[in-house]
């Protein structure tokens, strides 16, 4: 398991081209991050499908959100994790 930092949150999203979005954190860093690999399942089908949908990131409790209730953990972000859903897929 890998040893993370300190647990951080997002203070501002800026959509970007594709599904890349500039992602501010709370210590002042900031990143571009390519998304297309966390919007996988069920409930990022319609984010992943309309690109207006993507563009309508609000920030909540810390992390980016949309408003179906889809939201990325920030500490993935921060650390460029990999997702969950790659991680069940290799144990397999």
């Amino acid at each position: 398991m890998t040893q993370l930092g300190k647990r951080v949150k997002v203070n501002k999203a800026e959509p970007l081209e594709g599904y890349s979005m500039r992602i501010f954190f709370e210590d002042g860093s900031e990143k571009v991050i390519d998304l297309e690999k966390f919007l996988h399942g069920p409930i990022f089908d319609s984010i992943r499908e309309d690109p207006e949908q993507f563009q309508d990131v609000s920030i909540e409790g810390g992390t980016i959100a949309w408003p179906n209730g889809a939201d990325i953990d920030p500490d993935v972000l921060y650390y460029d994790l990999t997702p969950a859903w790659m991680e069940e897929v290799e144990k397999a």
